[in-house]
């Protein structure tokens, strides 16, 4: 039996330059201290299926919980918009209906515009996707607020197989875990009201990530990913 399981992983390339050079890179960011002027935003995104009932829920009682048919009827996808600032604590989740560049040059924009309006520049982490590209931001808005968004952003980039290096990666894990999971959302409206009042009960604990690995601990215990000199 043990021959036939098949554990998945994300397996990074053994002496890989450009992974090694993403990979310190943004460890070097983590490492900076807290600077509203240059805030460091990580984010990352999740496709979510839209489950409807087919048969009307039992609600729950003291003898017995809350009893679900197990059929259920496809109602499309939504996609997850998740930015979280590792330092202060914040996070946020937006939903559209899929995404693509001009949703996601939306959504930084609409960021830029209000939480880090002050900002001199942004600091963003991110996975190095088709969509996370400075056109994208040509592709919604005239070329001179397309260029005015682009110079508050400084990209930094995930390597590829690297996402465990995105903390916004994380914060969608703990949000499926204590949000999603074992619920059927039925659409993006419920989806919005769900992932809005997690995030705001998680920023009211004012949970932050201090990132504990750095580039030392990088170059001590993985090794096996840097280049031979």
């Amino acid at each position: 039996m043990t021959k036939r399981k098949i554990q998945y992983w994300v397996i990074p390339p053994d002496k890989n330059s450009e992974f090694v050079a993403c990979m310190e890179d943004v460890l070097h960011v983590y490492s900076m201290p807290y600077d509203p002027d240059f805030p460091v935003l990580c984010m990352d995104e999740q496709p979510v299926q839209l489950l409807k009932e087919t048969r009307v829920p039992i609600p729950a009682t003291p003898d017995h919980p809350r009893r679900v048919d197990y059929e259920y009827e496809r109602a499309g996808t939504a996609s997850i918009f998740m930015f979280s600032e590792p330092l202060s604590g914040w996070r946020d989740v937006a939903v559209r209906p899929q995404r693509t560049k001009v949703d996601w040059a939306v959504e930084m924009a609409e960021l830029l515009e209000s939480r880090y309006c002050t900002a001199k520049k942004v600091l963003l982490v991110c996975d190095n996707l088709n969509t996370h590209t400075k056109g994208a931001f040509y592709e919604v808005f005239p070329p001179e607020q397309a260029r005015k968004i682009i110079e508050q952003i400084e990209f930094h980039y995930t390597p590829k197989h690297g996402s465990w290096l995105n903390v916004a990666e994380n914060e969608l894990s703990s949000m499926t875990r204590q949000c999603l999971k074992d619920r059927r959302m039925t659409n993006i409206d419920m989806l919005k009201n769900e992932t809005s009042a997690w995030a705001t009960n998680s920023n009211e604990k004012q949970r932050g990530v201090i990132w504990q690995f750095k580039v030392e601990d990088a170059r001590r215990k993985l090794r096996s990913l840097y280049p031979n000199i």
